[in-house]
């Protein structure tokens, strides 16, 4: 069986490593446009926070294990641009020096390897295959405005990115990151830390739309202890190169041109960086031109087997859909372990191991300075508008018994449904004890517990880890009285 995945990284080589675990006899090829595979982009920002460690770190495996312990054809450099369903093979374009030692299907030739030219766009490639899986990714949203193609104006999603990124970093004193999300909040820490003055802008007028106000106003607090600047409700108009002359010497700023949505006003932030983190989209734009059904913000629909609409084709990572284990409809929720676990499944079921997912709860933890930051399942807003009868509480207790040294603030807002009990979503915020709460939460959730039954779970108590009532406890029994 011939066995091609196009990506990468978490949900095509996890797919491809276990496929040959699974059928050490199936060929498998991967297609991958860029030279990096296997990395945690997740540690991107704190691998930035420090000048000393290299951004290679974050590698997990390295693209010669790949080829030469498990023997995965794998190509980098080569930019899938068409699936061909009904021939059932994928075509491209090498687009920059691979170190594979051979490539039967390439055009490419031992004379042109060594340096990266204009002819290497033209060499093409074709690969047939029995079944296909597309593990392309969500890339980031760029504004389609004047200046953001300027240098110094970068994202952060690939390796690639948190390259350059870093390396531009050595000589930036003063950045603009635009956006306030999980990105951008981790990157305004990384840059604090390397004593460089941030400011964030976004267009939304609320800060954190997603997180409940008393919470969200705790993170605002938490940054402006720290010293960074934030704006909301300001859209972006432009980003302009400024020249700025001294006596000294002259420096090639950037300014960032935004517009109050309410006032009108204009505020122009001086920056040597701009970070753009305004959100990423799944890419699935291959899928659609081979006809494959997408679904919710475009990405790519799988069914429980990671299966697209086409039976040979699946889909996982970033660029396909999942079903919310809360509401049992479609959703698209981008996370590190999903994408895992889905390219394990694809793998399992083109070895014929039938494996379904059930689904996920959109369970996400990230920290801005000292402030851990946690959710899972539903807010009361998505609640409603999922036809619940969604009713929310919101508490504020210790993270550790009564006076035991280290206890800390915890913030717990709590959704259940009036109709079914059940509980439906919780949000934590605070300095100790938040991370790892957060999963007996999504547990719950996966399990469709009642409040009143996970009100009644057996948690662990000691009191340098928590109060007799555990937080989530706690906001459970508040919840209970309210419903």
């Amino acid at each position: 069986m011939k066995f091609v995945i196009i990506g990468g990284d978490a949900a095509g080589m996890s797919a491809a490593s276990r496929a040959k675990r699974n059928s050490p006899e199936m060929e498998v090829t991967v297609l991958e446009k860029s030279m990096d595979v296997s990395y945690s982009a997740c540690g991107m920002p704190y691998n930035i926070a420090d000048p000393l460690r290299d951004i290679d770190d974050l590698i997990v495996r390295k693209a010669d294990v790949f080829r030469e312990q498990n023997k995965i054809n794998l190509l980098t450099g080569h930019r899938v641009d068409k699936i061909d369903p009904v021939a059932k093979t994928v075509s491209g374009v090498i687009i920059s020096c691979s170190t594979n030692s051979s490539d039967p299907n390439s055009s490419r030739t031992k004379s042109n390897t060594t340096n990266i030219n204009q002819q290497d766009i033209h060499n093409k490639f074709s690969y047939p295959f029995d079944k296909l899986l597309i593990a392309t990714g969500a890339e980031p949203l760029i504004p389609n405005l004047p200046g953001f193609d300027l240098a110094g104006v970068m994202p952060l999603k690939s390796l690639e990115h948190g390259r350059a990124i870093k390396s531009y970093l050595k000589s930036v004193k003063k950045a603009v990151i635009i956006g306030i999300g999980y990105i951008g909040l981790e990157m305004c820490e990384a840059l604090k830390a390397r004593s460089i003055e941030v400011v964030m802008v976004k267009p939304g007028s609320q800060f954190l739309p997603w997180m409940v106000p008393e919470l969200a106003k705790v993170v605002k607090q938490e940054l402006d202890v720290n010293g960074v600047k934030t704006y909301s409700g300001y859209k972006i108009k432009k980003i302009e190169r400024v020249r700025v002359s001294d006596k000294k010497d002259n420096n090639n700023l950037l300014a960032v041109i935004c517009e109050n949505t309410i006032s009108n006003e204009t505020l122009i932030l001086d920056a040597d960086i701009v970070i753009v983190a305004s959100g990423v989209k799944p890419c699935s734009e291959l899928a659609v031109e081979a006809g494959l059904e997408t679904s919710i913000s475009g990405s790519i629909s799988v069914d429980k087997s990671l299966k697209t609409s086409d039976d040979n084709i699946y889909a996982a990572g970033d660029c396909a859909d999942a079903v919310h284990v809360v509401t049992g409809e479609k959703c698209w929720i981008p996370l590190a372990l999903r994408a895992n676990r889905a390219g394990w499944a694809v793998a399992d079921n083109v070895c014929g191991i039938e494996t379904l997912l059930t689904g996920v709860a959109g369970t996400a933890v990230f920290k801005v300075f000292d402030l851990q930051i946690a959710r899972t399942g539903l807010t009361v807003k998505e609640a409603i508008s999922s036809g619940f009868d969604a009713v929310e509480v919101v508490i504020h207790t210790r993270s550790r018994a009564h006076a035991h040294p280290g206890s800390e603030a915890v913030h717990v807002a709590m959704v259940g449904d009036r109709k079914t009990r059940r509980l439906i979503g919780v949000q934590m915020v605070g300095k100790d004890g938040v991370a790892h709460r957060i999963n007996a939460a999504a547990v719950a959730l996966h399990l469709k517990m009642t409040v009143e039954d996970f009100f009644q779970t057996d948690l662990a108590y000691a009191p340098p880890f928590g109060p007799v009532w555990d937080p989530l406890l706690t906001a459970a029994n508040q919840l209970l009285k309210k419903l």
